[in-house]
């Protein structure tokens, strides 16, 4: 008795509790959004790798030349139903140092040919971190040749590290171009950048929802069983002579 009355309260403390997180979550999702609008900053040619954490998602311009010999494919990736893999090229800045960027996804059907650009380029990215990886995701093989998430530090090392004056700093291209124009780089191999938008996930409200109601159902079941107990208890059972 004591259980089924103490669910009702731990499922209403739990939707409490995702009710905080949710409003945590717009808020920092508002702040991002906030960074996004901002005019993209120019890298010094020290980063500071300990402040990164506090421009993530914060717009950069970089102007270098591809490192192409060290390109890594990041696979398995799906865009709009596509299967194909997002190209990561180190970019040697014009003062010397080199950053890695993701310049975006290309089908299968191009992961040997996709289109390079040569000689000096001038991009839009975003600043990013490492990504967490979930249960499913295999560990990354270097000596395979196989990424399948951004460990950004193993792969700065992999492309050269700090002899090679590598920073473990990871930039993801910006596409602002409209959807024929993706449609076009599909069909010739040429990476498309992601879009410059927020791509945190938010659930939090409909955890909110299902521990709410779940509290209000078990807390209507357990007032019923009460009310049944009650009246069992009160009525007298018949005597026989």
């Amino acid at each position: 008795m004591l259980l089924i009355g103490f669910i009702p309260v731990f499922t209403f403390a739990l939707g409490t509790w995702q009710l905080q997180r949710l409003k945590w979550k717009v808020n920092l999702i508002d702040e991002l959004e906030e960074k996004l609008q901002l005019q993209p900053l120019s890298l010094p040619r020290r980063i500071n790798l300990s402040a990164i954490p506090e421009f993530v998602y914060r717009k950069v311009s970089l102007r270098g030349k591809w490192d192409h010999d060290h390109t890594l494919l990041l696979a398995p990736r799906v865009r709009e139903g596509v299967h194909g893999v997002h190209v990561v090229t180190p970019l040697i800045r014009e003062n010397g140092s080199t950053v890695l960027v993701d310049r975006g996804f290309v089908s299968n059907d191009f992961v040997s040919t996709f289109q390079n650009e040569d000689g000096e380029v001038e991009i839009t990215g975003m600043l990013r971190t490492s990504q967490p990886r979930n249960t499913f995701t295999p560990d990354n093989r270097p000596d395979e040749g196989k990424w399948y998430w951004t460990d950004v530090e193993s792969m700065a090392e992999y492309v050269g590290g700090e002899k090679a004056g590598v920073q473990p700093v990871f930039v993801e291209q910006i596409f602002e171009g409209h959807a024929g124009e993706a449609g076009t780089r599909l069909l010739k191999g040429i990476p498309i950048g992601r879009a410059p938008t927020i791509d945190l996930r938010n659930a939090h409200l409909s955890y909110v929802i299902t521990w709410y109601a779940l509290s209000g159902l078990t807390a209507f079941m357990f007032a019923r069983i009460l009310i049944h107990k009650k009246r069992f208890t009160g009525r007298k059972l018949p005597r026989f002579n």
